[in-house]
């Protein structure tokens, strides 16, 4: 079960934190990663983050979100600053085991940036 928590709505400017809980799973989590998927557009990769602390970012928010993840905890974090409307979107925490055969998704969060 993967829980997301955090979204809201900000001004531009602004900041918020994305949380992803995973529980009652039986196996070790490769990666974690954080999606979006703004009205009429497709669902993009926004971060992911490895086991081991790799981190990947869409171009668009490099240098303004950082992801995190605790393993003792199994949660993944999302700190989005300097957020800009076009940030606006449903994000969506996504888990993939270490053997890559079992993928998870947790229901979105919505996050909405005013200008």
């Amino acid at each position: 079960q993967l829980q997301a928590s955090g979204g809201g709505l900000v001004q531009a400017g602004g900041s918020l934190r994305l949380d992803c809980a995973v529980s009652r799973i039986s196996f070790t989590i490769r990666t974690m990663s954080w999606y979006r998927q703004a009205p009429g557009k497709q669902r993009e990769l926004v971060a992911s983050i490895t086991y081991e602390g790799n981190t990947n970012y869409q171009h668009s928010v490099k240098g303004r979100f950082t992801i995190t993840r605790d393993n003792a905890k199994n949660t993944a974090y999302l700190l989005m600053n300097s957020l800009k409307p076009e940030d606006t979107a449903v994000y969506f925490c996504n888990i993939v085991s270490v053997t890559g055969l079992s993928t998870y998704w947790g229901q979105g969060t919505q996050v909405t940036v005013s200008s």
